[in-house]
C-alpha cells in the first residue's frame, strides 16, 4: 500500500510514546495510536489531549493502528471505521510491553480514571 490509501509500510513509528505528551511536562496518554502514513504516535481518543485524532486534523492522514502490544487492528478517520487487520508496518509494532499503562510512568495523575473521554 501506498502514503495516496494513508498507508506506508516503511516508516517506522516515531517513538515508543505520544510525541505531543512527551513534549510536555504533565500530558499523560491512556493507549497509543501509530499514524500508518508518517509513523507518528499519538495518544487515543479516551486519553485527555487526544492527540492522534489532532494529527489526522492537522494532516489529513487517514489511517491509524493500534500501537498496543498484542492489538493490529486499523481505524480509517474518513469512513469511521475499526478494521480488525491490515498490512503489516514497519516495526515495532507497538510501544514496548514493560512500557506502563497509562503513560508515561511518573505523570499519571491518581486520578487518571476520572480523566478520560468516555
Amino acid at each position: 500500500m501506498t502514503p495516496a490509501n494513508g498507508i506506508d509500510v516503511t516508516v517506522p513509528p516515531s517513538g515508543t510514546g505520544c510525541v505531543e505528551c512527551l513534549a510536555t511536562k504533565d500530558s499523560w496518554w491512556f493507549n497509543l495510536r501509530r499514524c500508518a502514513q508518517c509513523g507518528h504516535v499519538g495518544c487515543c481518543n479516551s486519553s485527555p489531549s487526544q492527540h492522534a485524532t489532532a494529527h489526522f486534523t492537522e494532516t489529513g492522514h487517514p489511517v491509524m493502528q493500534s500501537f498496543e502490544p498484542g492489538d493490529d487492528w486499523f481505524y480509517s478517520y474518513p469512513d469511521d471505521r475499526k478494521d480488525p487487520s491490515g498490512p503489516d508496518l514497519a516495526p515495532p509494532t507497538s510501544h514496548p510491553a514493560d512500557q506502563p499503562k497509562p503513560g508515561p510512568a511518573g505523570r499519571v495523575p491518581d486520578n487518571w480514571e476520572s480523566l478520560l473521554h468516555k
